[in-house]
């Protein structure tokens, strides 16, 4: 599992247990745990394309 599917996988757990929860600020708690798991994986997976371009363009030199 790479770490953008570990940090989608928290930021699902995130999402049910802020469906599970009665508690408002609780449910709002875990949404934006999830939202931060989200723009983890998202910059993870923008870095990694970023590295196979740059070293596509190094093998290119």
């Amino acid at each position: 599992m790479t770490p953008a599917e570990t940090y989608r996988a928290n930021a699902a757990a995130q999402r049910e247990a802020a469906q599970k929860t009665t508690l408002a600020n609780r449910r709002e708690m875990h949404e934006r745990s999830a939202a931060t798991w989200e723009s983890m994986a998202d910059a993870t997976e923008d870095t990694a394309a970023r590295a196979v371009v740059n070293a596509a363009a190094k093998a290119g030199r």
